[in-house]
């Protein structure tokens, strides 16, 4: 048997940091963010030869094969596949288990567009497919966030992990002790169209790690009512007024949310931006961009603009002037799913014990 899952990587539009420990914790925190059409994939193929084979070409390409065992270890490699597998094992007291696992991105690693995170849904949703685990869309979203974020120990929030569950414009609220409520927004189709119209990302060539960023976020939060704790509030509101201008279509209103809340995001913490990022952004802003922001924790990665429609193929061939490189996308509905597909063995099992 062969079991395959998807799940979309996102774009956060307003309020992300605000999703990070220990703010959301003190303070509450509010994101919106929209699932596109790029996806982490995972492929399970099932297998009796008593070995577990990794290819994980999100991670460099890793491909190794292991005896069946209880626990994989933690070494560098893959850890993202190793590290699902190993809390399956653990939480289920389950048997070991014989396969082959495939993994890939259509985004690169350090893209801005919660690669990783939405990878640990995919992987997490094919194992359910697989195994029959009772996990609805919060349940799978919060599984994932432990596997990640304390289980491997990985820094981050917890937003990219409902948007890949969920899918879709969703206004997330993150509260104390690790509770997420996911909001979906009824987003007229007129005003999505309008949107990716307005909308161009932009790969600058360099993915980033965001440990440290995010590091540096956590610990201006620890040390009380400082300028990165205020330009954090301030982000959180743009949640709030984002929610708003995308319900009316006030694209106007977007794009200026977008540009206040880069310059906010900027005060978090130092190497959120750069030279390479600086010239994309004035480059963008000289031919019809009316605002851009770093998708994700900064740094690197993705740029999100906001560009008049008419100036759009102009901003793109400045941008292609540049190192990086233009990603054609558009709003992706539905989270994480998975499905199996069954092979002439499958099929004659089934015959076999379930049909006769």
């Amino acid at each position: 048997m062969i079991i395959r899952s998807k799940a979309p990587l996102r774009l956060g539009l307003a309020g992300g940091g605000s999703d990070v420990s220990p703010y959301s914790d003190i303070y509450g925190g509010l994101v919106l963010n929209a699932t596109i059409n790029l996806y982490a994939y995972c492929t399970i193929e099932e297998t009796q030869d008593n070995k577990i084979t990794i290819h994980a070409y999100d991670s460099d390409n890793y491909e190794e094969t292991f005896p069946s065992q209880k626990s994989l270890t933690i070494d560098g490699n893959a850890i993202l596949v190793k590290g699902v597998y190993n809390r399956i094992i653990k939480d289920y007291d389950l048997d070991p288990l014989s396969f082959k696992i495939t993994t890939y991105n259509d985004a690169p690693a350090g893209s801005g567009l919660g690669t990783s995170s939405t990878m640990v849904v995919t992987i997490l949703k094919a194992f359910i497919e697989w195994l029959g685990l009772p996990l609805g869309d919060y349940e799978l979203a919060r599984f994932a966030y432990e596997i990640e974020r304390k289980d491997l120990g990985l820094a981050g929030g917890k937003q990219d992990q409902y948007a890949a569950a969920f899918g879709g414009f969703n206004y997330m609220e993150f509260l104390k002790d690790d509770m997420v409520i996911v909001n979906p927004l009824k987003v007229k189709r007129w005003v999505q169209d309008e949107l990716e119209a307005s909308m161009l990302l932009y790969f600058t060539g360099k993915s980033r790690s965001s440990a440290a960023i995010i590091d540096e976020q956590k610990k201006s939060t620890s040390e009380g009512e400082n300028e990165a704790v205020k330009a954090m509030h301030k982000i959180k509101q743009s949640a709030i007024d984002m929610k708003l201008a995308i319900l009316k279509g006030d694209i106007n209103s977007f794009a200026e949310i977008v540009r206040e809340g880069w310059e906010n995001k900027k005060k978090m913490a130092n190497h959120i931006t750069n030279p390479q990022i600086d010239e994309a952004m004035n480059v963008a802003l000289a031919h019809g961009a009316k605002a851009g922001k770093v998708s994700g924790a900064g740094g690197g990665g993705f740029i999100m603009f906001v560009v008049e429609p008419t100036r759009k193929k102009e901003l793109e061939a400045a941008l292609k002037q540049l190192n990086g490189f233009v990603m054609p996308f558009t709003f992706s509905e539905g989270g994480a799913h998975g499905w199996k597909i069954y092979d002439s063995d499958s099929v004659d099992y089934l015959k076999h014990h379930l049909y006769k």
